[in-house]
């Protein structure tokens, strides 16, 4: 990657940290109930299909009651285990309740024993989006790696979950950036178009 990547990224990662800090206070809990309201009916997925979630960190939206509901609705539910850096994550089964791990950064994952599955719909942490699809992540390209895999072995759907005010112009990006399909606001679900 350029030096002026870099550079942006780096500027726009700690603009982004600073916008959603901002968004959590304003919105709170509040902001996670209303995407729990829209659910993942935008996507017509089937019930039974997999989700992986994940477990929200500082400020990002918790998207607990989400997955809560889409587990009433009979989705099985997923979420994201770290294998080391520079690798793909691995999704765990998982049942709101379960017992959980502490791993790195403070993330809670499922534990060794539920077994490892293939997401159909995968949500996604993020900084900031565009509407082209494009994310800015905190910089370990786990969620790039996780994406390219599970889209070599089936069609998934990547949602990005995200406050209003995360909406960017444009996320400097490469080639190997993997782009996202949605993103799931408190305002709404936003398809991602090409550009």
């Amino acid at each position: 990657m350029s030096e002026t990547m870099l550079e942006a990224k780096k500027e726009l990662r700690a603009a982004a940290f600073a916008r959603r800090e901002a968004a959590f206070k304003l919105h709170g809990a509040e902001a996670s109930r209303k995407i729990a309201a829209y659910g993942l009916d935008f996507l017509a997925a089937p019930a039974g299909a997999i989700v992986s979630g994940f477990a929200a960190i500082r400020d990002e939206i918790d998207p607990a009651p989400l997955m809560t509901w889409l587990q009433a609705e009979g989705f099985r539910l997923a979420l994201p285990v770290m294998q080391g850096k520079g690798k793909p994550l691995i999704m765990r089964a998982w049942t709101p309740g379960d017992a959980m791990a502490p791993a790195a950064w403070g993330i809670a994952e499922p534990l060794d024993d539920k077994p490892t599955v293939d997401p159909d719909v995968v949500l996604v942490p993020l900084l900031a989006f565009d509407l082209r699809g494009y994310r800015l992540g905190y910089g370990g390209g786990f969620y790039d790696r996780t994406l390219q895999q599970l889209r070599k072995l089936k069609p998934i759907v990547a949602v990005g979950v995200a406050y209003d005010e995360q909406k960017v112009d444009a996320v400097p990006a490469k080639s190997y950036d993997e782009r996202l399909d949605w993103v799931l606001t408190p305002s709404g679900p936003l398809h991602c178009l090409d550009s």
